[in-house]
């Protein structure tokens, strides 16, 4: 349960018309569960700190929560960010999942090809990590997105900059709502991102044109906000046209314009220059100087005199909003991280230096890869990102502290014990729900039903774990599924079962239930953190400890994880049951050390239990390669590591991510 709610800034008031632009530019589901969200707040949850990186005297942080919480967090801390930067789901109707890599065996001297073989198999692949699926209703998307924008502007300081990555898609009304939040007076601009090359998927026959970019919007808090020039350089094609000239030094140069714009009508100086009278853009001193200088040149006698502009003395071209020269992140690419909706660093260092300064704060409360915490670090701001992927978390984790980056990890204690992300946490819950099965009879609202021999057909309500706004039970959604959900039941229907993941007044909506004689189903109320708390499962890790000469060194002997070896062998049996004489299948087979399904491990060598202080550690990256405290080698794992102190604890990550820690005694 929230500790409390946050009031949004500005705070809505009675009376005020909430969402009246987008009301009126199209029927607009939901806008009264809009409304009523927030005039309640944002929820404040407990925060629970897990590791510390570094001193971190700028309290840079990494959050593992949903925007609205950690924006509630932030607002009751008084902090406030001065540049934001998202890029969210585009509501594209697309799933994202993270490719899977098995490790190479350190218990064998040759590099099998096990080492580099990726899983393809789709349904390995997305059942196994899947990062999140974009799959949203519209009306439920825009109330969800103006909820986290609302958030977001109750943290932005008076002279703070908002960028909001989007696509085509959605991007047009995503606009409106920026428009209502934040001012059609605080548009900047619509920046087109040229995001891919040409598409294979167009030309003969194809029923839509290249789609290439992206659209990220620009908007600010006031008029006083900062906004730095930023240069970008001369095409090659611009430097030919342009720069036609070249002096004896060698030096290319172009011929600029001298006369004043407006002649006197803007108080330029009139006089003459090589026999020509003109209105010039510089006082007679000025032209004298430059004259001296030998930068003004006649072309041809009476013809009017021009500056010469040298091309290693022009710092390009000022910023526009149409960016063609930022390639999307490529396969091969050094920055590649294997997360699917990852950005260039590129692109971020383009938005965070021209619209904040250093020292200043930046944040991105939809992190993915850590690409905005990353290069914020580098250019010497302080950052804030969060994400509710524990993927992304430890993506970025890992990121910034092979940067050298110092931050702290927090988690939001908000009731729910997520599975690696919402997801697959919903897909395991489906599973843990005794009885519960699809039923396509049932309306979307409900997630299934539950077969009874007394009662017959049980609808069961579960809430949305991707979607903040079906998690509280409060008086408003029952309300819903009394005088909506329930009345669309069939008939025969005795019985429903709600789960919730936080609520109101538990007590009150029981009453409320009473107090409501509009329909004779009975509604059981269900705890979901009950179900949730059997999700989450340890991996067995098998190590010795041995101190010789003053160093420790650890063996890791064996590596149990039965949530990765049972989707192994799913995947094993449904490549068999699909082989042919054409189409062999060759099945992925793990050791008995199970060594390879490990990528990460920390130790611990600062405190025993409570918050982790990783004082050494080895990630293995896909090809089996060592990553030694954030630093690439070309070293071969030998399941060993040494470390100068006494190692009190280990936490092992596997190649899914999940996160197992063990005592070392």
């Amino acid at each position: 349960m929230a500790i409390k709610y946050i009031p949004f800034f500005p705070e809505p008031i009675e009376g005020q018309a909430l969402l009246n632009n987008f009301k009126r530019t199209l029927r607009y589901k939901g806008a009264n569960e809009v409304e009523s969200s927030l005039r309640r707040g944002m929820p404040l949850y407990e925060m629970e700190k897990q590791e510390t990186v570094g001193e971190n005297k700028d309290g840079n942080l990494v959050i593992r929560g949903e925007c609205i919480s950690a924006c509630a967090y932030l607002r009751e801390k008084n902090i406030k960010v001065d540049l934001v930067y998202i890029d969210p789901p585009f509501a594209s109707g697309a799933d994202y999942a993270k490719k899977i890599y098995i490790r190479r065996n350190p218990k064998v001297a040759e590099v099998i090809a096990k080492a580099e073989e990726e899983l393809e198999d789709d349904a390995f692949r997305e059942f196994e990590e899947k990062m999140y699926g974009d799959v949203w209703d519209k009306e439920k998307y825009l109330n969800w997105m103006y909820e986290n924008l609302m958030a977001i502007k109750s943290i932005m300081s008076e002279t703070a900059s908002i960028f909001v990555h989007l696509d085509s898609h959605i991007g047009h009304y995503v606009k409106i709502l920026l428009d209502e939040i934040f001012g059609e007076d605080n548009f900047i601009n619509e920046i087109i991102w040229k995001r891919t090359f040409s598409h294979s998927d167009v030309g003969q026959g194809a029923k839509h044109l290249g789609r290439l970019h992206d659209i990220i919007y620009y908007y600010v808090s006031s008029n006083n906000y900062v906004l730095n020039t930023v240069y970008t350089p001369y095409t090659e094609e611009y430097i030919k046209n342009f720069y036609k000239y070249t002096d004896s030094n060698g030096r290319k140069y172009r011929l600029v314009s001298l006369l004043g714009p407006g002649g006197a009508a803007k108080g330029n100086p009139y006089y003459e220059v090589m026999g020509v009278s003109r209105y010039w853009a510089f006082s007679k001193d000025s032209m004298n100087k430059m004259i001296a200088e030998g930068l003004i040149v006649q072309t041809s006698p009476g013809a009017v005199p021009q500056k010469i502009r040298y091309l290693d003395e022009s710092e390009g071209v000022p910023l526009q909003d149409l960016w063609m020269d930022i390639p999307a992140v490529q396969g091969g690419s050094i920055e590649n991280s294997e997360y699917s909706t990852q950005k260039p660093e590129a692109l971020l260092e383009r938005i965070i230096k021209t619209s904040s300064n250093e020292g200043m704060l930046v944040a991105d409360f939809f992190g993915g890869s850590g690409v905005t915490a990353a290069v914020a670090s580098k250019l010497g701001r302080k950052f804030i990102t969060s994400d509710i992927n524990i993927n992304s978390i430890q993506t970025t984790r890992d990121r910034l502290r092979a940067n050298g980056a110092e931050f702290d990890v927090f988690e939001i204690k908000d009731g729910v014990s997520l599975y690696r992300n919402p997801v697959q946490t919903m897909e395991k819950i489906k599973a843990l729900i005794p009885g519960l099965k699809n039923e396509d009879s049932l309306d979307s609202f409900w997630e299934g039903a539950i077969s009874d021999s007394k009662l017959g057909l049980i609808p069961v309500y579960v809430p949305n774990l991707m979607d903040s706004s079906t998690k509280l039970l409060d008086e408003m959604l029952m309300h819903r599924i009394i005088h909506e959900a329930i009345p669309d039941l069939d008939s025969s229907v005795k019985k429903v079962v709600v789960y919730y993941v936080d609520v109101t007044d538990l007590e009150q909506i029981k009453k409320f239930i009473r107090e409501d004689d509009s329909t004779l189903v009975e509604i059981e109320l269900r705890d979901l953190k009950e179900v949730l708390d059997d999700v989450v499962v340890q991996d067995e890790i098998e190590f010795s400890c041995k101190e010789t000469d003053g160093k420790y060194c650890l063996t890791v002997e064996k590596f149990v994880s039965d949530r990765v070896s049972q989707k192994i062998n799913e995947f094993n049996q449904k490549g068999a049951a699909n082989a042919s004489e054409k189409k062999p299948f060759k099945p992925i087979t793990i050791s008995e050390e199970g060594l390879e399904l490990i990528e990460l491990i920390s130790v611990d060598c600062t405190e025993g239990e409570g918050i982790w202080h990783s004082d050494y550690e080895i990630k293995i990256d896909k090809n089996g390669y060592l990553i030694v405290n954030g630093t690439k080698t070309k070293t071969f794992w030998d399941g060993t590591m040494t470390v100068e102190k006494k190692p009190l604890r280990l936490k092992v990550r596997n190649i899914c991510g999940d996160e197992s820690e063990v005592k070392v005694k």
